[in-house]
């Protein structure tokens, strides 16, 4: 049945849905992207590995999605994985669950610029999926609230708490109106 899933024609006898192969060649194509993803939302190799594989089946044998969809399907398997894998949650608490260690050789390039790897990586669990989620990969706040099980203002709460946990370490710069706005709101308060 799903090879036949995948096999439907449309009127002008194109193919409607992203097969088994497709899929492969999206891993294979943006392998080292998707692992980034992965790697960045659950903060361990080991971890972003198992998800990056599960990613890689879950979109070859189960799916069944327009071959348009294909690419950012991929993706969001991978941060369903994620998530379903570290089960990030808001915590109550405004210290972070690891140590916080900086390393200024290791810098990544995004939609924000550059921003050190291992200073998003100590970000605790739900921050760190909130940035990379609304920050990195531009999910809007509600889809991402969908995604986590949250509230949009606690997602909204999570990305600030991040930005400014970065910014106030010198680790991030800021390029978007709004995180420009906050790092004013944040000088504003501290004076």
């Amino acid at each position: 049945m799903t090879e036949q899933a995948n096999t439907q024609i449309c009127g002008n006898g194109e193919r409607r849905y992203a097969t088994r192969e497709e899929f492969l060649k999206i891993f294979d194509q943006d392998m080292n992207g998707l692992y980034q993803l992965s790697f960045l939302l659950t903060g361990d190799h080991q971890k972003g590995e198992r998800c990056f594989v599960a990613g890689i089946e879950d979109c070859a044998t189960e799916s069944r999605v327009f071959r348009e969809w294909a690419r950012a399907w991929a993706k969001r398997v991978i941060v369903k994985n994620a998530i379903r894998e570290l089960h990030p949650r808001r915590s109550h608490s405004n210290s972070s669950a690891f140590p916080i260690v900086f390393s200024h050789n290791q810098q990544s390039s995004g939609p924000i610029g550059h921003f050190d790897v291992d200073a998003v990586l100590g970000l605790a669990d739900f921050k760190r999926f909130v940035f990379v989620l609304c920050v990195l990969e531009r999910y809007r706040e509600h889809e991402c609230a969908l995604l986590l099980g949250c509230s949009a203002s606690e997602v909204r709460d999570a990305r600030t708490r991040a930005i400014e946990e970065l910014a106030s370490n010198g680790e991030m710069p800021s390029s978007r109106y709004e995180d420009r706005k906050l790092g004013q709101l944040a000088a504003a308060r501290m004076s």
